[in-house]
């Protein structure tokens, strides 16, 4: 992948206020003939016009960092090689230019495309037995957070006032919360055997049954989710409303998930939070052990500290399960996920499996340079019974380089020689080299030579130039 083009982002942040070059320039105090090769990528940019650009457009430097271009680009690179297109091949550099300069036709792109994909399974073959197809609402979800930043300032003030009534510090959480949900809503919480379900809420009865299997801090969990259906749908259903979800399910997932943020919101509030990650260079085990919560809660909160003018460091979120499925998945650090197929098997994800409860820790750089400190822990619940394999899920977190000094994590290693060459999927990966390729690559041909084998599964021509 290509590196972001800054000129771009700034042209049409400029243009989306209405702001003429001349104008723009005499605010920065710069020439317009400096901002118009700046704007043409001819021109780079210093560290000081950069926090300028920051104040004039009203903007963040992640607007301007070109994370949001970057998963654009990638994600139009990948629709783009899908071979059942029957398209001509789109130069990388088209593809940067459509996700710099018009970020909205490149969304529109690959709403198309999922479409296309939608109808290509209901004619193609997902299909159940009995005749039911199968759709998955959860990507159009994950858009939807990622949209959004995965921050959400309103139900982040409704948790910190349901935080400021509940006598935490004298009873702890845990009981502060059964305390609520007694005394405000008359509901009874109890901790019983609940065979395939770890939380069944009688609304007649005013009953909340909880699973003798679920943790402390897991129970603490479902009683501020129970807290947020009772006092905040009101603040999350017009969010439902807005995001216009395309299906019943898709509207279900995002209404849970947004109750699951004000759930953690609750228990973490926000300052708090934020001031303790800081204070323990992100260490977030300790940090779950401070506020009674689990690993990859604590890990999800640390995902969501984006609010304007206290943003914590931004962070990448994935939870993966041996399979390679990815359950869940956000990114405010830029990296590039591959939205179809698999990850690259270099990364440090997937070897985690192999040392449970231990975090892994690896300098991950990816083709075009970017480079990434990255940490993973594999989760494992208690199986539901005896003879059953429990359920074991990797999380995994990262941020961008740069910001290393303040993870904990990253103690003790040499930044420079550390680095190990990932790529985002093999099917869009460029190294020629790998002995870990699974696929080849979809915009390459195969070099195939009976006379020799190779040490990478896959060897491959390499591109042609394009004249242009």
């Amino acid at each position: 992948m290509s590196k972001p083009l800054i000129g771009r982002i700034v042209r049409r942040l400029r243009q989306e206020q209405g702001l003429t070059q001349q104008k723009l320039a005499a605010r920065l105090g710069i020439s317009t003939s400096y901002l118009n090769l700046i704007e043409h990528d001819q021109r780079g940019v210093t560290a000081a016009l950069l926090i300028k650009l920051t104040e004039t457009l009203q903007v963040d430097l992640a607007s301007l960092s070109g994370s949001d271009e970057r998963q654009l680009e990638q994600a139009l690179r990948e629709t783009f090689a899908d071979p059942l297109l029957g398209a001509e091949p789109v130069p990388d550099s088209e593809a940067q230019i459509l996700a710099a300069s018009a970020p909205a036709a490149a969304r529109a792109v690959l709403a198309l495309y999922r479409g296309f994909q939608a109808a290509r399974e209901e004619t193609g073959g997902i299909t159940l037995p009995s005749g039911r197809k199968i759709l998955l609402p959860n990507e159009e979800v994950r858009d939807f957070f990622h949209e959004h930043a995965n921050h959400f300032p309103e139900i982040e003030a409704a948790a910190e006032a349901m935080g400021a009534e509940l006598p935490a510090a004298a009873l702890g959480m845990n009981h502060a919360l059964a305390e609520r949900l007694r005394h405000k809503h008359g509901l009874v919480v109890s901790v019983t055997p609940l065979p395939g379900a770890l939380r069944i809420y009688d609304p007649a009865s005013r009953h909340l049954r909880l699973s003798e299997t679920l943790p402390r801090e897991s129970r603490g969990f479902q009683m501020a989710f129970q807290l947020g259906l009772l006092e905040a749908r009101d603040l999350v259903e017009p969010i439902v409303k807005r995001a216009a979800m395309t299906t019943r399910d898709a509207g279900e997932l995002l209404r849970i998930g947004l109750i699951n943020y004000f759930a953690g919101a609750v228990l973490m509030p926000y300052a708090p939070f934020l001031d303790a990650a800081a204070s323990l260079r992100h260490d977030v085990e300790h940090l779950a052990m401070r506020f009674g919560v689990s690993y990859e809660q604590a890990c999800h909160r640390l995902s969501t500290l984006q609010r304007s003018g206290a943003r914590g460091v931004p962070f990448f979120f994935l939870r993966i399960d041996p399979a390679g499925n990815v359950s869940k998945r956000f990114s405010a650090a830029g990296f590039p996920f591959a939205r179809f197929g698999g990850n690259c098997p270099r990364w440090v994800v997937h070897s985690a499996f192999a040392t449970p409860g231990t975090v892994r820790v690896q300098v991950a750089q990816l083709p075009d340079g970017a480079t990434y400190l990255c940490f993973a822990r594999s989760i494992t619940a208690a199986p539901a019974h005896w003879g059953e394999p429990p359920a074991t899920r990797v999380v995994a977190m990262g941020c961008d380089i740069t910001r290393a000094s303040e993870i904990v994590y990253a103690d003790g290693i040499d930044i420079e020689r550390a680095a190990v060459g990932i790529g985002l999927t093999c099917r869009l990966c460029e190294r020629q080299e790998c002995r870990s390729r699974a696929f080849p690559p979809l915009a390459h041909r195969l070099a195939l030579d009976v006379s020799t084998t190779s040490a990478s599964p896959y060897r491959f021509e390499p591109a042609k130039k394009s004249r242009a």
